[in-house]
């Protein structure tokens, strides 16, 4: 078999794999590198089994609160750490088989192993050596492997790795990042969370759940600093009355380790130390692209804090070779990946009509609990633009299905320009608004005004309700409150 391709891409998460698929079907000649496993992080140790988890957390939750939906449960629900874990963990197995299945349907060779860049054109690549964390499946037999290859295009998507702070470096017992945090053997007492970005706030929900004394410490003012102030206060008020503990304007200055248990100095902005002393610390705050040892300085890519430096459409300043994904900068999503490997590979493909990404139209989805969402500008970022807006809330607590369903605690909120009626935000905290915001995505793609979404049609008795009635209060014509 020829070592040559149209295209190989380096790293098989959701940007790589996506992109292959997309390069196959276009009719090129793919192949894709993995070191450790199909699909990587997001599907192995990420998006995927954290929602596997979050979930037993839900029943749980919902469990603990029959009593309020007219049920009796006979006996006491209790979470069987190892069952749910190991639940989670087939999860991830699963859709780790469908994507060596869509390799193998799309005629994608895969290449086992670390490849490196050598010259434009050209990779080598070598044995897989320790990887970063163990592989769940074992590589498949008779499959390529190392050797030099060439392509007229190559696509870096190697993704990111947890970031560590000096001093309080994750060692795997008691300073956990997401890979321990996943697949725990045992259920803290306490812990401190570290970082409130959306991976520290679903791994200090889903141990809450399952009964951990949880304390939250964030730098910065607000949790989810990059959401909306208001949801983010709202979210705040719910998180604390399911018994989180969270502390703003903070920083963990150090950990002292004992034989089971860690202490961390709490710094505060007035310069004040308190100690917590837990179980386990989680360092949750934010994550790397990893651009090491992969021959980038040997081609002289361009970087930038960690990350390489693309155009529009992936390109980095060395031609033929492109990056996509995590590595290639915020935000670091997978379904930004995804799509900005397709944007990638149809302009290599010399498709009409590629457009570069609008990054203000990329949602984000915290699946802590509450649920948060959010698309477009902030309020905040609005009025910084000198923009003048109309503002729309509309409270979970007035919608009929969120009644009937216990969960009245939430809202929606909408953000337009004043003068042309132009959705420019819209954020959203509460049951199921992960999958609610999609909406208002599709709106804004469609560049929708005010008018055409209060004449569109939303079904009773749905949450989806909430949508429409938020755009009529930022017209003063909300309806159902």
């Amino acid at each position: 078999m020829s070592n040559a391709y149209d295209v190989i891409i380096i790293g098989s998460g959701p940007g790589g794999y996506v992109t292959a698929i997309r390069a196959a079907q276009l009719g090129l000649k793919t192949a894709i590198v993995e070191r450790e496993h199909l699909g990587g992080i997001c599907l192995n140790w990420g998006c995927i089994p954290t929602k596997a988890l979050l979930r037993s957390a839900e029943i749980l939750d919902h469990a603990n609160h029959a009593k309020s939906y007219g049920l009796t449960l006979n006996g006491t629900m209790t979470a069987d750490v190892k069952e749910v874990v190991a639940r989670s963990r087939g999860v991830s197995a699963r859709l780790n088989g469908g994507i060596g299945f869509l390799m193998k349907k799309n005629k994608i060779d895969v290449i086992w192993g670390e490849a490196k860049l050598t010259k434009p054109g050209e990779i080598v690549v070598g044995k897989m050596s320790k990887p970063v964390v163990e592989p769940q499946h074992p590589v498949p037999k008779g499959v390529l492997a190392e050797g030099t290859y060439t392509a007229k295009h190559i696509i870096v998507a190697t993704g990111a790795r947890p970031r560590a702070l000096p001093g309080i470096e994750p060692d795997g017992k008691l300073i956990w990042t997401y890979f321990e945090a996943m697949k725990p053997d045992f259920m803290p007492k306490s812990m401190v969370v570290m970082g409130s970005g959306a991976i520290g706030i679903e791994f200090a929900s889903f141990y809450r759940s399952m009964g951990v004394d949880v304390t939250v410490v964030e730098l910065m003012a607000n949790i989810m600093p990059v959401e909306d102030v208001e949801i983010s206060t709202f979210a705040r008020k719910q998180l604390e009355k399911r018994g989180l503990k969270i502390i703003t304007e903070a920083k963990v200055s150090k950990v002292e380790k004992g034989a089971n248990s860690i202490t961390a100095h709490v710094e505060t902005k007035d310069g004040k130390v308190q100690t917590i002393t837990a179980d386990r610390l989680i360092s949750a705050v934010g994550v790397q692209g990893n651009i090491e040892n992969l021959g980038l300085e040997t081609l002289g890519v361009k970087t930038d804090r960690g990350c390489i430096v693309i155009d529009g459409y992936g390109k980095t300043n060395v031609p033929g070779l492109y990056a996509i994904g995590d590595v290639a900068g915020p935000p670091m999503l997978a379904h930004k990946a995804e799509h900005e490997g397709v944007i990638c590979i149809e302009k290599i493909a010399g498709l009409p009509n590629v457009h570069p990404m609008d990054k203000a139209k990329i949602p984000g989805c915290t699946y802590c609990n509450p649920q948060v969402a959010s698309v477009g500008l902030t309020e905040a970022k609005a009025k910084e633009q000198g923009r003048e807006i109309r503002v729309g809330r509309y409270s979970f607590a007035a919608n009929g299905k969120a009644i009937a369903l216990g969960e009245d605690q939430g809202m929606i909120k909408t953000i337009f320009d004043k003068k042309t009626g132009e959705l420019i935000g819209a954020h959203m905290v509460g049951t199921e608004v992960t999958e609610l915001i999609q909406g208002f995505v599709v709106a804004m793609n469609l560049e929708t005004t005010e008018e055409e979404l209060m004449h569109t049609i939303f079904p009773h008795p749905t949450l989806s309700e909430m949508m429409k009635e938020s755009v009529l209060d930022a017209y003063g014509r909300v309806l159902n409150a």
